[in-house]
């Protein structure tokens, strides 16, 4: 009796480790700008994009331009890095202000296997022609709750 409980204990320490490791494996970082040029592993990394440093090369399916650090106000004096990215270009990619990517550095060069687009909302800034204001709306909501009452 006791060697089944000794096994099943076993077993059940053995998922837990399987899974843990499993877990650790495909967790991926949100690194900076500056660890993620020097990282010798899979990171993720966000930063705003330099529209004056893209350049599609359709020869090779490119996509190449550069970050800065999606904290600074601008991109003087901000880290910078050069990106590459092979596939279809995101259709909103034009439209975009910032990225996150997942990948690695080779050489000078962050390639990015993924790249997802942040775009601006148009239902963020007060007073723009998107602009919900819920306070407005929840108000005439309870007006005309009680307007109906």
């Amino acid at each position: 009796m006791r060697a089944k409980y000794i096994i099943g204990g076993v077993v059940i320490v053995l998922f837990m480790v399987w899974g843990a490791s499993a877990f650790f494996q495909t967790t991926i970082q949100y690194v900076s700008i500056d660890k993620a040029r020097t990282s010798s592993y899979m990171v993720q990394v966000m930063g705003n994009i330099d529209v004056d440093n893209v350049n599609y090369n359709a020869e090779d399916s490119r996509l190449e331009f550069a970050i800065f650090d999606a904290e600074a106000e601008s991109k003087a004096g901000a880290s910078t890095m050069d990106v590459f990215y092979y596939g279809v270009v995101p259709g909103n990619f034009d439209q975009a202000t910032s990225v996150v990517l997942k990948g690695q550095p080779e050489g000078d060069v962050f390639v990015a296997d993924q790249m997802l687009v942040k775009c601006p909302s148009k239902y963020q800034g007060e007073g723009g022609p998107g602009y919900q204001d819920m306070k407005k709306h929840d108000e005439a909501a309870e007006t005309a709750e009680v307007d109906g009452a």
